[in-house]
């Protein structure tokens, strides 16, 4: 068992707190929504990212390479100046929704390099110019080339040439759970020797100021010769109960500099200041020399030591901290093992990583580095988010008992039960420094391969009473907790639970049965919203999906009509499967849960069966003549328009598949004769799907959207490199819609749709999440998933030309290992060295400082697999990890084994069917 094993298995136990400190800040609190107090709803606007070194925040802190305890009260990250710039760099800058030419974009150069699950150890790579910053000219150049034209990054300005940059590392080691080493090393990449100011920023949030106020806590400095040293002290008796007294032990006689996180009211607002000294201090003090900024006798709630380090060409030079928690005894000889910790801790982490990484992948060290840093993207996404609804609507001046037209005015006015104070994996802690519902449920299923229990902490934590809606909705995202996401909670929940299982050699009854019962509540409410006719065909409105269909499907729609929409049906279907899945392994622990498996079932023939009706009216989901999926829009006059745009929308009744081992439905005699009467009755329900009755590979029985010939049909558009298989993946629009972009019109409004491979070109949604041709990791992911399913149902007796035209047949287990390999290939070098994910970016294909650093973009331009939108979603990207994983331990003869979901996670997760037998027998033992 690995060190790091020994960590998280601590952790579990409550026995050690080895999670309490971690990556927790966000990179961008300003302009979200937790901040905004304006009348018109403009977060962007409201409070700005010049503003953010004045102005404290209410409801969270940002840093540069920041850490923080469990409950963000105590904080750390470092602050740099290179003597040119206007400001000092305590945050990372970004263009807002309105000033980039594509939505919100950050303007930095930053790395997640690694992290182990207890963030044990972890590194940050900040590439920091040494010229004065061009934040006009990226917010000029940006305004100027407007939504047709490229967006004009950081090294489009010049910025980097002659590679006059500093390399900023840093690193974290634990000799404790509370006790934290810090190594920050400087490396000059450029000709000539160059000054850098290094602030290692101490600070508490801001807990003091606002309508239900605490005490305010307390830092003191004592300036020494070999090292200084920042006591921390909070004297809330609320916080002091989750935060002890901390140290910061600052090596070397560098100056401490210390001011108050309070807002600077009389720059920002014209009013009179608290204290002499506020937030912005550090700035006044270091790039305009003004001694009277911070204070003198070594107190307030923000401190740093003052590093100047003059750097050589080609040389690094290192500042060495220490946070702890502080003890009876002060340390005297605070950093005498200290280069020996971070070997240490770095050697664990490589074991941790060996650990988990198939033998395939381990012998491929690009590969290998691609799954480490996805997972170091991961881990370091986690973030403290804290938002009290009920707090927050009574600042904006509503309550539960407000008019409602009063009270919708205002944004989530109906979430006054929200009450948010937990560590959430974030999609992007920059762009996107909010949990999303489905992004945050694929996140999960790249965790289980490090960390499965924060997977099911996570996933439980969003069911909960405080997140869940009263009348079961999940909630969506801060912007708008009404918005529909789609539903995937259930199915990240089961390959959690098996996960777990296999790994544990006993699966974890209580998780899945606590989330199912939460589950049932949500798709109760799923069935009550989204069905407007009661037939089964779903509307769903936004589904995460942008800007993927003719009409804006939030807004209301032309000639007051509605859409039916495939996805959002495919979806419930999806989900209806999922929660079959879920109630055949609780009723073989609890017969009393066999009626939901026959409820289940019932639900997914319903759903399944209405999308195409036996295809005897011509304005079903299906078109037989396209052999494809298509919305449908109902206009109030009894008109219906099947809306032939070949999207993903049309390939999503692909995953909606659920397979089971023979001998399971055996054990489930009730559901048998209740799925047998069923059918009986309604034979209509069964006409054009696929049952399981028909016996398959090893004995499987196979339940989907889809029988043989509409798989057949929909995968030879999906396999065609002219319509939806990329050199990267399966784009989400068909390249067929370059020469023949869809043309919708309806009372004179002309509604439009072509290919749009890259950045988006429509205003829709606001943002530049573009759905119209990229590659998206998510669907691919489940596309992925159910192709090798599927493959482990038709064995060798279900062969398909792939590509389409190329005369090659595959079998679908091998079409789908085919697609990890193009996901995969976006990150890992080609045959020239170069990586697709960097498109024409030279200076990231061929700089050997650069090259390595991989980013794990939003999405992937569908021509080329570049990146594009959110350069460190490494949220749902992380997937990538997953593919890796698999495609590098499971073989299609593992196919014919027993139980092959369980062996594609055993051998994924490196364990071979002799370990997992004797976990399996130690679990059993334990229990007895």
């Amino acid at each position: 068992m690995t060190e790091e094993k020994k960590r998280l298995d601590a952790e579990r136990d409550k026995s050690v707190p080895w999670k309490k400190w971690g990556p927790y800040l966000s990179e961008r609190q300003w302009g979200t929504v937790r901040e905004d107090y304006s009348q018109d709803g403009n977060a962007w606007n409201y409070f700005t990212h010049d503003q953010a070194r004045s102005r404290a925040y209410r409801w969270g802190e940002d840093g540069l390479a920041g850490v923080s305890d469990d409950h963000q009260v105590l904080c750390f990250a470092m602050a740099l100046w290179n003597g040119k710039d206007p400001i000092l760099k305590e945050r990372l800058f970004g263009l807002t929704n309105s000033e980039g030419n594509h939505g919100e974009d950050v303007k930095e150069y930053y790395f997640y390099l690694d992290s182990t699950p207890t963030h044990s150890y972890m590194k940050y790579l900040y590439k920091y110019p040494q010229g004065a910053y061009p934040y006009e000219d990226l917010k000029q150049t940006n305004r100027e080339r407007g939504r047709g034209g490229a967006e004009y990054e950081l090294l489009d300005t010049g910025i980097f040439n002659e590679d006059k940059y500093f390399d900023v590392f840093v690193e974290y080691a634990k000799a404790g759970a509370e006790d934290l080493g810090i190594k920050i090393s400087v490396a000059n990449r450029g000709p000539e020797p160059a000054t850098l100011h290094v602030l290692p920023t101490v600070w508490f949030r801001n807990t003091w100021m606002w309508s239900d106020p605490g005490s305010k806590p307390e830092l003191a400095g004592k300036q020494g010769k070999d090292f200084s040293v920042i006591s921390a002290h909070h004297t809330d008796p609320i916080f002091a109960e989750s935060l002890a007294d901390y140290s910061l032990y600052c090596e070397g006689d560098a100056p401490l500099l210390f001011t108050e996180n309070e807002s600077n009211n009389e720059k920002l607002f014209g009013t009179k200041n608290g204290s002499p000294y506020v937030k912005d201090a550090f700035h006044e003090y270091v790039i305009h020399g003004k001694k009277e900024a911070v204070n003198p006798a070594l107190e307030g709630t923000k401190a740093a030591p003052h590093y100047v380090l003059m750097v050589g060409p080609g040389e690094t030079k290192a500042v060495r901290l220490r946070l702890v928690r502080s003890g009876a005894e002060k340390e005297t000889k605070p950093f005498a093992k200290f280069d020996e910790l971070f070997a240490t801790r770095l050697k664990e982490a490589d074991e941790f990583y060996d650990w988990v990484a198939p033998t395939k992948v381990k012998a491929d060290p690009d590969r290998a580095l691609v799954m480490r840093q996805a997972m170091a993207g991961m881990l370091w996404s986690k973030q403290y988010f804290y938002y009290d609804l009920n707090v927050w609507l009574r600042e904006h001046n509503v309550g539960p008992w407000s008019d409602p037209a009063t009270r919708l005015k205002v944004r989530n006015g109906e979430w006054f039960h929200m009450y948010n104070n937990d560590i959430i994996s974030m999609p992007d802690k920059w762009e996107y420094p909010w949990y999303a519902a489905w992004d945050l449920a694929f996140h999960m299923l790249a965790f289980q391969t490090v960390d499965p229990d924060f997977a099911k902490d996570q996933l439980q934590m969003i069911l909960r009473n405080d997140y869940l809606h009263p009348n079961g909705q999940i909630p969506a995202y801060e912007w708008n907790f009404s918005d529909t996401n789609p539903p995937v909670h259930a199915y990240a929940t089961m390959q959690i639970y098996l996960s777990d299982k296999e790994r544990n050699g006993k699966g974890d009854l209580e998780f899945l049965t606590y989330a199912f019962s939460k589950l049932l509540v949500n798709f109760t409410w799923w069935l009550n919203r989204k069905d407007r006719s009661g037939n089964n065909l779903f509307e769903g409105g936004f589904l995460g999906l942008d800007n993927i269909g003719v009409f804006d499907r939030s807004a209301p729609l032309p000639g007051g009509g509605y859409l039916e929409q495939a996805d959002g049906t495919a979806w419930m279907v999806f989900y209806s499967q999922q929660m079959l899945r879920i109630a055949v392994e609780l009723a073989l622990h609890f017969p009393s849960f066999e009626e939901f498996v026959g409820k289940f079932f019932e639900h997914t023939m319903w759903i399944a069966g209405a999308m195409d009706r036996m295809g005897k009216h011509g304005d079903t989901m299906w078109d037989d003549e396209d052999g494809f999926f298509y919305d449908v829009l109902r206009l109030p006059d009894g008109q219906a328009f099947r809306m032939k745009v070949r999207s993903m929308v049309g390939l999503l009744p692909l995953t909606a598949v659920a397979i089971f081992e023979g001998d399971v439905l055996e054990k489930l005699p009730n559901f048998r004769a209740q799925a047998k009467e069923f059918l009986m009755r309604h034979p209509e329900l069964a006409a054009n799907l696929h049952m399981p009755s028909e016996v398959g590979l090893a004995g499987r029985r196979l339940l989907a959207t889809v029988n043989e010939d509409k798989l057949r049909r929909i995968l030879t558009k999906m396999l065609d490199e002219n319509e939806f298989l990329g050199p990267h993946g399966i784009r989400a629009l068909s390249r067929y819609h370059v020469d023949h972009p869809f043309v919708f019109n309806l009372n004179g409004q002309e509604s439009r749709v072509g290919y749009v491979p890259g950045d988006s070109d429509s205003g829709m949604f606001g943002g530049n999440s573009n759905w119209r041709g990229p590659v998206w990791m998510p669907v691919n992911f489940l596309l992925y998933t159910s192709l090798l399913r599927l493959g482990a149902y038709y064995g060798d007796n279900f062969k398909i030309e792939c590509p389409t035209g190329s005369g090659k047949m595959m079998t679908l287990f091998e079409v789908g290992m085919m697609l990890g390999e193009r996901l995969i290939g976006t990150f890992t070098k080609d045959s020239s060295g170069r990586r697709p994910v960097f498109g024409s970016m030279e200076k990231f294909q061929t700089d050997p400082h650069w090259r390595d650093n991989v980013l794990f973009y939003e999405y992937f331009h569908g021509d080329t697999g570049a990146g594009v939108g959110a350069s460190h979603q490494t949220g749902w990207t992380g997937c990538i990890a997953r593919v890796i994983q698999a495609n590098g331990a499971f073989e299609a003869k593992n196919l014919a084994e027993h139980d092959v979901e369980r062996v594609a996670i055993r051998l994924g997760q490196g364990q071979n069917r002799e370990t997992s037998e004797l976990v399996a027998a130690n679990a059993a033992a334990t229990t007895k």
